[in-house]
């Protein structure tokens, strides 16, 4: 069977097992392809102490403005137990018309729609009049520090300067062209520790008990509404995720309670302020408590990319090729896309995410064809225009 360039290409990437943060040669496949039609690359390794080097490909063709973009990352989440996958999770496997394997669908196959598509614009018209580029990465399933954020610092400080970007993250729903990212939540984790002091349960006058403690938090922060929602967020929510007591002895008053919370939340917040109403929750629900909250550094910021001619041309490419109006959304997880808003205006359009991070994880071969479509269609009227 012959098969496209983008569904070779997913395929050659997918066989690379690059579990966050190896490579494992995924870029060198990203980088050979490009190179071969006259873009020019560069490969840097970022480094911070605590956390791992990783690769970065920052590739280019053309100069100037206007200039698109289009970003993504090729690090993968674990495959968990193989014998449960229906073929090696690495193996690219081809049955019914899909492509089995870790990150067929978050997000190789979205990378290699992307670099075809623009390997296709040049070999049919040329460098563009302005700039093309891509933004890949090896960290965005990791800790996300020495990944996105830093290339675009990088590009930045050589003089890149961006106009409009796509990210390639599975967007859609359940099926191609049913929905773009305009934006995400941010989110912000939190640990909550009631120190109490350690009793007989027959002599509690003696004790300080922490369980009712850690149990009118969760209440309060549980059913405390953050927000009603805003035009294009749904209502900002916070989920515990952990109760801990640690306690086995069931005549024993414990010494301390804990508890982990994570928040999505929209535009309505920032961290600093988010913080701040958590703490005013918590005591108001434990006056006098002797309770300690601790908030892991987050980047994880909500944004917004306001609907634009951009965005229609986007919508207008998924609709001439699927024939869908596709959803504008903020709905999902965290994405690359939070670093990128602050250079340019950020959409997010790739496969479905019907079976990412899952096991027998994978895409089908129409709609990696249909993506590469898409993002043909988009370039062109970009340059055009």
């Amino acid at each position: 069977m012959t098969q496209s360039r983008a569904v070779a290409l997913t395929r050659e990437l997918i066989r690379c097992p690059s579990v966050t943060p190896a490579d494992a040669g995924a870029l060198d496949v990203v980088e050979k392809a490009l190179k071969g039609s006259g873009f020019e690359t560069h490969r840097i390794v970022f480094s911070e102490p605590g956390a791992a080097d990783v690769d970065n490909l920052f590739a280019k063709i053309g100069m100037g403005a206007p200039h698109l973009s289009f970003a993504g990352h090729t690090d993968v989440v674990p495959p968990g137990d193989a014998s449960r996958w229906r073929f090696d999770p690495f193996s690219a496997e081809v049955s019914d018309g899909r492509i089995y394997g870790r990150g067929a669908s978050d997000m190789k196959g979205a990378v290699a729609a992307f670099v075809a598509a623009a390997l296709r614009y040049v070999d049919r018209h040329g460098a563009p009049k302005g700039t093309l580029s891509l933004l890949i990465t090896g960290d965005e399933e990791g800790v996300s520090i020495n990944g996105t954020v830093k290339l675009l610092e990088w590009a930045r400080k050589r003089g890149e300067r961006f106009d409009h970007c796509i990210v390639g993250e599975p967007s859609n729903v359940s099926t191609l062209g049913d929905m773009i990212k305009i934006g995400r939540r941010g989110s912000l984790n939190g640990r909550i520790r009631v120190i109490g002091k350690q009793g007989h349960v027959a002599y509690p006058q003696r004790a300080e008990n922490p369980a009712p403690i850690i149990a009118r938090i969760v209440a309060a922060l549980s059913g405390h509404e953050l927000d009603k929602g805003t035009t294009h967020f749904e209502r900002s929510n916070l989920e515990f995720s952990t109760i801990d007591i640690g306690n086995r002895a069931v005549n024993v008053i414990p010494g301390e309670a804990r508890a982990e919370f994570n928040v999505r939340f929209n535009d309505v917040w920032t961290h600093d302020s988010l913080k701040e109403r958590i703490l005013k929750v918590i005591k108001q629900a434990a006056p006098g408590a002797n309770v300690e909250v601790e908030f892991p550094p987050s980047n994880a910021v909500s944004f917004i990319t306001k609907p634009s001619h951009f965005t229609e041309l986007v919508v207008e490419a998924v609709r001439q090729v699927t024939g869908l109006t596709p959803e504008l959304s903020t709905t999902g997880g965290t994405s690359d896309a939070r670093f990128i808003v602050n250079y340019c205006p950020v959409l997010e359009f790739g496969l479905t995410n019907e079976t990412i991070h899952a096991v027998d994880e994978n895409a089908r071969i129409a709609d990696i064809d249909g993506l590469c479509a898409v993002y043909e269609r988009v370039i062109e009227r970009y340059f055009e225009q």
